[in-house]
């Protein structure tokens, strides 16, 4: 299996639209209103590619076996960095993998201080954030939505 990290930019337009108006992508994603068009395509991948530049770091595309898997990584998000993992259905059994090397290049390679998950509260099931080492830290509100943050610290910042 071939998994490669890519800029969104280097991803056809017609499979992130696909991903991002696929229901059962939509369910995790309360920020996501109406349909994800063209423009909004657009948008998405310029602002993204935008935090690259201003930042250092962002989302990456990933593709596995030469097919557009999903996005994610790391970004800004109130002075934090926020993980995404953002994943096509036929996709979600690769979630571990790819988490575990967003969580190396951000630690290791980027030098990120902690990272925070966002998760809405009708994302009940998270054992498995809790068993990777993310603490429950408070109740967020963004855009009129709401939000639990859960933290996970660099171990290499352990003193």
């Amino acid at each position: 299996m071939n998994i490669e990290f890519k800029s969104l930019g280097e991803i056809d337009k017609s499979s992130i639209i696909d991903l991002m108006n696929n229901p059962l992508v939509r369910r995790q994603m309360p920020l996501l209103k109406g349909d994800f068009d063209e423009k909004d395509c657009d948008n998405f991948v310029a602002s993204k590619e935008r935090l690259w530049k201003e930042h250092g770091y962002g989302p990456w595309a990933f593709v596995i076996d030469d097919q557009f898997a999903g996005w994610g990584g790391i970004q800004p998000e109130d002075g934090e960095a926020d993980l995404a993992l953002v994943l096509h259905p036929e996709y979600w059994g690769m979630g571990k993998v790819l988490y575990k090397e967003i969580i190396r290049r951000a630690f290791n390679e980027l030098g990120v201080h902690s990272i925070q998950v966002l998760f809405p509260p009708t994302r009940t099931r998270i054992k498995g954030l809790l068993r990777l080492g993310f603490k429950k830290e408070k109740e967020v509100q963004i855009g009129n939505e709401q939000f639990i943050k859960y933290k996970l610290d660099n171990p290499n910042n352990a003193v």
